[in-house]
């Protein structure tokens, strides 16, 4: 189980790290994310990077902090919080959010299933709201 929950964390390390040559080698070459709260899907590391990359665009200094893992087979089940500050634009499906300069303490899960010592597919969970009003874009 400690290598499906290590190879699962390693695409959150290589994020926080900015570091997308580690991120393509933790991804099977076809593996899918699927990101719940915009809808994205894409197939293929290179999508999932990019996806990636405009979140680090818009929050350069946004880490993901692991609080809880767990695993069964080859899926790895953790939960995150994402922290940083918006001081670059926010590409989202539906358009653009100026930078805010607020800081987000977002909550989320990850369901990651494992094939190969590769990721396959990754999905993540967070509520969209909850990051929008942090930043000042949505008021309830």
């Amino acid at each position: 189980m400690a290598n499906v929950i290590e190879t699962a964390k390693g695409a959150t390390i290589a994020y926080n790290d900015k570091n997308w040559d580690r991120l393509k080698a933790v991804f099977a070459e076809n593996g899918t994310y699927d990101e719940k709260a915009t809808s994205r899907r894409v197939r293929g590391v290179g999508s999932i990077i990019e996806i990636w990359q405009g979140w680090a665009k818009a929050f350069p200094d946004s880490k993901g902090t692991f609080i809880s893992e767990y695993a069964s087979g080859e899926t790895a089940i953790i939960e995150v919080v994402w922290k940083g500050v918006q001081t670059g634009v926010l590409q989202t499906p539906t358009g653009t959010i100026p930078p805010s300069n607020k800081r987000i303490e977002l909550p989320a899960c990850q369901v990651i299933k494992v094939a190969g010592g590769k990721i396959e597919s990754f999905t993540q969970y967070f509520d969209m709201v909850t990051l929008l009003t942090q930043i000042g874009a949505f008021k309830g």
